[in-house]
Formats: C-alpha cells, sequence, structure tokens
C-alpha cells in the first residue's frame, strides 16, 4: 500500500556492490515487503515497516546513513582528506613506505620489516577483511572477498611488502571511485537546492514565513526582487523579469506579467510579484525534474545490462583461472608451488570486475545530470544510449519549428485607405473574434497605435470570417470565399491573394459588401533558430530530417524550403503522423520525433526517442516524452545528441579500457612476469581510467 512506501536519502554509500549487499540485508528483515535502491541518486526506497536503526544496521558494514526523505537533516560536508577509510589509507601508506625503508635496510624476512608491513595491512586492510571474511564464510564472492583471499594468499607466502601495496591501491582505488560517484551525485543534490526551503506567504491579513511543505494550493506568495520563487503559481499582481535558467536552460530572463507561469527555483531579478500557488511541492515542476532524473539514474541502459550480464559470469570465470593457474603448473608439470600460488593471487587481483562494474552507471549518472543542469531532462539511460545512434529525426512544425503564434506579415491596400485605418477597422470586428487569426491582428494593431474603433452587431459567419457596423457602415473580414460570394474580386486582387499564399500565408480580405478595401496576410513565424539548428543537426551526421504538419501542401513546402530539412508531409492528421513515424523507422532504423507533447503524444510513444519541447509547465510533455527540452527552444537538441554521442563514446572507451588492461595482465602469467604489483596497478588502473574518462562528461555543455 502506498503509505507503507518510505522514502530516505543514503549517505556513505561507496560501491554497486556494496549497494547489492545492502539491498539484500533489508529485503531480510521480516517487516520490509519490498526494497528499491537507487545507486546512482543514493535514495532508497522500502515498502513495509522498517526502523531507520533497521536500515543502517542493514548498512553497517559499509558505514551506511539513512535519513527520511523530508527530514531537515543537515548533510555533513567532509573534506576528501578527511574521511576515516581515507585517513587509513593514508596511515597505510606511511606505514608501507616505512616497511620500504627497513626492508632495504635489514631485509625482508627481518621482524621490523615484516611488523611495518603488517601494521599497513591491517590498517589499511580492516574494513575490508571484516567484510571479505565474511562473504568467504558465506562463500559470497565479490571483489571484497577475491582482494581478502590475494591479500592472506601473499601473507602466508611471505610476499608482506606486496600485500600492504595491495592493500593501499585496493584502498586508493575505492576512495577515488566513492568520490567520483559523489561529484556525479552532485547534480541530483544541486537540483535539490535550487528551490528555497521556506515562503513568505500571505493569509487574509496576515504576512508569514512557513515551511514549503506547510503551503497550500490557492496561497498567496509575495516574493521581493532578488529571491527565488518557493512554489509554482501565476503571478496575480506585479511584472518582472524571471531567471528561469535553473529550470529551462534559458540564458536570458523571461518578463512574466499577470496571468503568466511561474516555477519554484527561478530567480526574480527586478520588481516585486503576487503569486497564487498552483502546485504542493511534491508536485511542482522543479520537484518532478528531481524525480525523473533519480529514476532515469536507476534505470538500466543496454550497455549496463550487458556488464552486469557479463560481471555474473566473469568473476566465477576469474575465480576458476585463479585456481588453475595455482594448481596445474605444480601438479602437472613439476612447477615451484610458492611461485604458482602467487601467480594465481595475482591473477584473483587482476580479475576483479571493479572497473567493469564502475564503466557505465558513472558516465550514464554524470550525462543525465549535467543534461539537467542544461535544461534537458533524459528519462532514462536507455534514451541517452539511442539518442546517440540517431538516424533520423521528425519535427512537428507549429510551435515546435515555428511559434506557434500566427502574425500579419503583409497588408496590400486596395482602396484611399491608409494601413492605420485598415488595422483600425479589422481590429473592431475581431476583437469579438477568439480565432488566432484575430488575435494576430489585434496584436499588430496596438503595435501601429491604430485608433479605437467602435463596432456593433458583430456576426460569426462559420468558416469564412465575420462582420460587424462601424459608424453606419457594415464592414466584412474573412476569407477569401466569403467576399466572392458578395462581389466580383478585381485581378490585382486575385494575383495578390494567389501570390502570398504561394509565400505559405492565410490571406484575409477586408472590405463592404461592394468593394475589397484590403488584403491582410497571416503567417505563423518561423523560430529564429530553427534554420541553424536543422543546419547544425546535418553536420552531425543525422542523415535525414523532415517537417510534419497539418497545413495545406503549399504552405508546408514553402516552410519546408525555407528551414532546410530534407522533406515536408503535410496536411497530416495525428494518425499519419503515427504512420510516418513507422515508415521512417523501416528506412532509416533509430528515428527521433519531437513535438509539443500534447497533439503529438502518439508520434512521440512510437519513435525511437520522443523529444517534447517546453517541458516546463507542461505535465504532457514530461510525462509522454522520453527526453523533454525544458525551455521552449531547439537550441538544446544538437547538444543532447553530441552528449549522448559522447557518452556511447565513453561508454565503449571505458569497457576497452578495463577489458584490455585485464587481457594484457592475465597474458603476462604466461611467461611469470604477471606480480601483485602489477595485478593491482592493471586493477586500479583501469578502474581508474574508467572513473576518469567518464567524469569528462561533467564539462560538456551547450554550445
Amino acid at each position: 500500500m502506498a503509505e507503507d512506501k518510505q522514502v530516505y536519502r543514503l549517505q556513505g554509500l561507496s560501491c554497486t556492490n556494496c549497494a547489492a549487499k545492502f539491498e539484500k540485508n533489508i529485503r531480510g528483515i521480516d517487516s520490509v515487503e519490498d526494497v528499491q535502491l537507487n545507486f546512482g541518486a543514493a535514495k532508497l526506497t522500502v515498502q513495509g515497516a522498517a526502523t531507520v536503526e533497521q536500515l543502517e544496521a542493514a548498512g553497517a558494514f559499509d558505514g551506511i546513513k539513512v535519513y527520511p526523505e523530508r527530514s531537515r537533516e543537515p548533510e555533513v560536508k567532509q573534506s576528501f582528506w578527511k574521511k576515516r577509510e581515507n585517513i587509513t589509507t593514508m596511515i597505510s601508506l606511511l606505514f608501507t613506505v616505512v616497511g620500504y625503508i627497513f626492508f632495504f635496510r635489514m631485509g625482508e624476512a627481518h621482524p621490523v620489516t615484516v611488523g611495518a608491513f603488517l601494521a599497513a595491512i591491517v590498517v589499511g586492510g580492516y574494513t575490508l577483511f571484516q567484510v571479505g571474511l565474511k562473504n568467504l564464510i558465506k562463500l559470497q564472492f565479490d571483489m571484497k572477498t577475491l582482494m581478502t583471499i590475494a591479500i592472506i594468499g601473499a601473507a602466508i607466502i611471505g610476499e608482506w611488502a606486496e600485500g600492504a601495496v595491495v592493500v593501499f591501491l585496493f584502498a586508493l582505488s575505492e576512495a577515488l571511485e566513492s568520490y567520483s560517484m559523489d561529484k556525479a551525485r552532485q547534480s541530483i543534490k544541486s537540483l535539490m537546492d535550487i528551490a528555497p526551503k521556506r515562503a513568505t506567504i500571505r493569509r487574509g491579513l496576515e504576512t508569514i514565513e512557513i515551511d514549503v511543505e506547510d503551503v497550500q494550493i490557492g496561497d498567496i506568495l509575495l516574493i521581493k526582487p532578488g529571491q527565488k520563487i518557493a512554489m509554482d503559481g501565476e503571478v496575480i499582481n506585479g511584472a518582472s523579469s524571471i531567471n528561469q535558467a535553473a529550470i529551462t536552460g534559458e540564458s536570458i530572463p523571461v518578463h512574466k506579467v499577470v496571468g503568466d507561469e511561474v516555477f519554484a527555483g527561478t530567480m526574480n531579478e527586478e520588481g516585486s510579484l503576487e503569486v497564487r500557488v498552483t502546485k504542493r511541492v511534491e508536485d511542482t515542476t522543479i520537484a518532478k525534474i528531481i524525480h525523473l532524473v533519480e529514476e532515469a539514474q536507476a534505470e538500466r541502459a543496454p550497455s549496463q545490462q550487458f556488464v552486469d550480464k557479463f560481471a555474473k559470469y566473469y568473476t566465477p570465470a576469474i575465480m576458476l583461472i585463479a585456481l588453475l593457474v595455482a594448481i596445474i603448473p605444480p601438479l602437472v608439470f613439476g612447477g615451484v608451488w610458492s611461485e604458482w600460488v602467487y601467480s594465481g593471487l595475482a591473477v584473483l587481483v587482476v580479475g576483479c570486475p571493479c572497473a567493469l562494474v564502475v564503466s557505465t552507471p558513472v558516465a550514464i549518472v554524470t550525462a543525465i545530470g549535467n543534461a539537467a543542469r542544461n535544461g534537458v531532462l533524459i528519462k532514462g539511460g536507455i534514451h541517452l544510449e539511442e539518442t546517440g545512434r540517431l538516424s533520423a529525426i521528425a519535427f512537428d512544425k507549429t510551435g515546435t519549428l515555428t511559434e506557434g503564434k500566427p502574425e500579419v506579415t503583409d497588408i496590400v491596400i486596395l482602396s484611399n485607405k491608409d494601413e492605420k485605418e485598415v488595422l483600425s477597422i479589422a481590429r473592431a470586428i475581431e476583437q469579438f473574434s477568439q480565432h488566432p487569426l484575430a488575435s494576430a491582428i489585434t496584436r499588430k494593431a496596438i503595435r501601429v497605435h491604430a485608433d479605437d474603433y467602435q463596432a456593433v452587431g458583430f456576426t460569426s459567419i462559420t468558416g469564412k470570417g465575420a462582420k460587424a457596423t462601424i459608424d453606419g457602415l457594415e464592414y466584412f473580414i474573412g476569407n477569401p470565399a466569403l467576399f466572392e460570394e458578395m462581389l466580383s474580386l478585381s485581378n490585382e486582387a486575385k494575383d495578390s491573394i494567389g501570390k502570398l499564399q504561394a509565400e505559405g500565408k492565410t490571406v484575409m480580405l477586408l472590405g463592404t459588401a461592394n468593394e475589397v478595401i484590403a488584403l491582410i496576410a497571416v503567417a505563423d513565424q518561423i523560430r529564429e533558430t530553427s534554420k541553424s539548428i536543422i543546419n547544425k543537426l546535418h553536420q552531425l551526421g543525422i542523415k535525414h530530417t523532415v517537417m510534419l504538419t497539418g497545413d495545406n501542401q503549399l504552405t508546408g513546402n514553402f516552410i519546408g524550403s525555407r528551414l532546410g530539412v530534407m522533406d515536408t508531409k503535410a496536411e497530416l492528421l495525428p494518425e499519419h503522423k503515427l504512420t510516418e513515424i513507422k515508415r521512417l523507422q523501416e528506412e532509416y532504423g533509430h528515428v527521433a520525433m519531437v513535438g509539443d507533447g500534447v497533439n503529438d503524444a502518439p508520434a512521440l510513444a512510437t519513435a525511437t526517442v520522443g523529444i517534447a519541447m517546453g517541458g516546463a509547465g507542461t505535465d504532457a510533455a514530461l510525462e509522454t516524452a522520453d527526453i523533454a527540452l525544458m525551455g521552449d527552444d531547439l537550441e538544446k537538441l544538437p547538444y543532447t545528441i553530441s552528449l549522448s554521442r559522447r557518452t556511447l563514446s565513453i561508454i565503449k572507451q571505458n569497457i576497452s579500457f578495463a577489458l584490455l588492461l585485464k587481457i594484457i595482465a592475465l597474458l603476462l602469467v604466461i611467461p611469470g612476469w604477471l606480480t601483485l604489483w602489477i595485478a593491482i596497478f592493471a586493477d586500479m588502473g583501469a578502474t581508474l581510467l574508467v572513473v576518469l574518462n567518464s567524469m569528462r562528461l561533467i564539462k560538456k555543455n551547450v554550445h
């Protein structure tokens, strides 16, 4: 049941193996029905009854701390050098150095030398042995079990120096892995810190400051200049520029007036605002973003699934190889037992699947976090990988490649009236209409300060236009068909209408029952950036771009040619768009659909990757699409594709690095050159390379 579900934040979760063991321990609690552990987000969801003490006891082996999600528990920020495990690593290094000083002065077998190396092993490997020995007793074989066997084996055959170095280097690689995951998780923590925790509210005549959890829908939020907005809502008083970069990635502040929507976590720059709260704190846009990013980081990408399956068989195989290396040469070929047992231990160390297991999640978590900071919400590793493989992209026209808001582009005068008077008459009639074309005329009239004429007797003529009386004279405004019924159009009017329609514009005529006064052309404006973005996509190697529109073929072709898309499909209903996406998938394989997430839902759902425009404040876009561009701007599309490709490339590099280094090290067994030193360097080196390579994704920005 939903009320039995508890969500917690975790601190000290160091590795994927520890996460799996922690989850298994929690499942062992009798009162727990189910548990989901999100390693990337360091988040735990428990179905059933379990206390924080029980959960921390389940994670005691790794020092995991558990905090309820909504608690005000202050986050303990520790320096890398002050963490207990890192201090013990440094002490271990100190004892190892001292051991080597005595090694060169007194020899390897001297009690002082052995004592220094033994101290290094015990101090640096104490927690490792605790877990490793417990696992060994239970016959659970993970990385710590393998390392424990290797170090104890090294001590038994008298390789104290190498045992100490192995302990230090393993502890160092664990510390670096933990550090890299903390860095990757910081992307979510930075998102969580965006919105204020308290809000100033006016209730009746009283102004109070309360926790955001206590704010109710309908409360009036008071926002001063320079303050962050605490909740999603609608402006009811005031006007101001709002910096929405945290939500949408837009660098330019957006001017907000009464009736406009504002989002939690955005910055009020200049004016004072009163905002009516429209969503509870858990439903705000930033809360949804955090939730979706966490879910995305938990979802296993295809390459991660491959690595997980591979590691499942890989670890037992390595143990078997190590055993065979240790016993076959002495038994069959008369080899020296100590030498081949040593080589077997080295195989065990080099075979640790640490780098392999880390190769994908660090890259995925880092990339998704980077995208979220740049106003792109990617809802899972699978969508990140699929975006990197795209060959074709289909675009909805209205509101995606165009502004989605028609504007007056041409006024052709066919009488003795001037442009201002034409707009005054048109505005007087159209102010009664709800049609988008009417609002375009009204906006144009306001911009040129047209006179405010009064019209009476407004009548809508369905599908054709409208009429009204101004100063005792009846005027008509509508499509050419309306006027063709009343009078004969001049050749000049027909030529002008044909020319404007060929340019993809909608033409309205203004006149009386006896004459046409003017032609007014209206068109949905192409976004300024659309053409350059289509060009960037072609440069990125996208093989095919197509515009899908419900407009007539003439308008579609005109706009498509201006944008530079390779193909245009016009006069499409939503179901036709779906058919078109399926056809493209047959031809190109991986296809993206870019739309507004509402009327394009079927096509977005069918495409390999559905990309929604303007996800901020649009629930349908956040729910329907695989990727949401939070700003109403296509600029983020080339960035998203190149980030995805870079992530794919880095994952492939990571898996190759991890396997190649191990294969090279294992081949050194044949001539007998594989030492514990080389083994741990191969293992740690692979882990370090993988982590550092993945961290390069932190720096990827929108160009």
